[in-house]
């Protein structure tokens, strides 16, 4: 009896580890999305805030204003949505971009040893993994936005909050107003944001994980003399390094699909992509602009946050995907696996 428990229990165990071999991509992108989503949320919230405030306002005064008037919960409010579905279209995003970059290799295209091809092909990949998944994650991201400015949009149509409405009854909400179009709103800006961001954030990371010494097969060699870093710390770096970049690259686009969505969700008149990012800057008055450092200012407003989220999600994302990559590499194969 012993021996037949021994040899099912290796038996289950040869299966589950070939299954975690061919879902690798989806395994690591997930098990390292819920860490890094759960650790950066509260400065992704502060950042929405940010973006749709009307006078400047510091960080760690309006994270004493959130948690005075919302308490810790505040800071979450939403969470459960990027933790539940974002996480699975970073699943499905980093498998697009890794097929994407196998189609690339079994067909021998930019094929060369150099910084050029490892790039390009990490920039294409990123925009075909963005440009497909912003199908699915923009009606999410609609649904977090809507939930982290439940005060600002109340207050947009006249209304005090007691309570704020839990996130199904903000898709109802969304959902007899405009139907199912109604949780497209804004999709245009999202899916130019998501497909330059994606394109531009895994160009970035092949790019600067090829410069720190990672090989065409994958694996980290030395890193070089000119940032001389623990071969551990490569991934948390380029992760970082890419995400800040990239996402300030693109922020203006960001900001301006957040106010867009923001009127669109407080029932006000709509105003086109260039009326919203000439009224952020210049102000609502034609007549009497404000000066165009301050309007690019308002644009960048959040850009710190931001920074400091990107560094936190990004870093931890690709150093968890890393460990957990590396831990399924090392599994034992049976015999026949070779």
């Amino acid at each position: 009896m012993d021996g037949k428990s021994t040899s099912n229990s290796a038996y289950n165990s040869a299966v589950f580890n070939e299954f975690l071999r061919r879902n690798k991509a989806v395994v690591c992108a997930l098990s390292a999305s819920y860490i890094s989503t759960f650790a950066g949320y509260p400065l992704d919230s502060l950042k929405s805030r940010l973006q749709t405030t009307k006078t400047p306002i510091s960080v760690p005064r309006l994270a004493a204003i959130v948690y005075r008037e919302e308490g810790v919960a505040g800071f979450f409010r939403g969470l459960w949505i990027p933790l539940m579905t974002i996480s699975f279209v970073r699943a499905a995003s980093f498998t697009i971009y890794t097929r994407t970059k196998e189609h690339f290799r079994d067909h021998h295209w930019l094929a060369r040893d150099s910084i050029v091809d490892v790039s390009v092909i990490g920039g294409v990949s990123g925009a075909m993994s963005g440009a497909l998944i912003s199908f699915g994650s923009a009606p999410f991201e609609l649904v977090k936005v809507r939930r982290q400015l439940e005060y600002t949009i109340a207050a947009s149509k006249g209304l005090q909050l007691t309570k704020a409405p839990g996130t199904l009854e903000a898709v109802r909400e969304i959902f007899q107003a405009n139907g199912i179009a109604g949780l497209y709103t804004g999709f245009r800006l999202h899916f130019i944001r998501d497909t330059l961001g994606t394109a531009l954030y895994f160009l970035e990371y092949d790019g600067m994980r090829h410069l720190l010494g990672r090989q065409r097969n994958g694996e980290q060699g030395v890193t070089p003399s000119w940032l001389p870093i623990p071969a551990s710390l490569v991934p948390f770096v380029c992760g970082s390094f890419s995400g800040v970049t990239s996402w300030a690259l693109i922020y203006p686009l960001d900001v301006v699909k957040t106010k867009v969505q923001q009127r669109a969700l407080a029932g006000e008149r709509y105003r086109g992509v260039f009326e919203t990012l000439r009224r952020l800057i210049r102000g609502p008055d034609p007549e009497r602009p404000k000066p165009l450092l301050s309007g690019i200012a308002r644009i960048y407003r959040g850009l710190g946050v931001s920074a400091l989220r990107s560094i936190t999600t990004h870093g931890l994302l690709w150093t968890f995907f890393d460990l957990v990559s590396n831990y399924i590499d090392e599994l034992p194969r049976t015999d026949e696996d070779g």
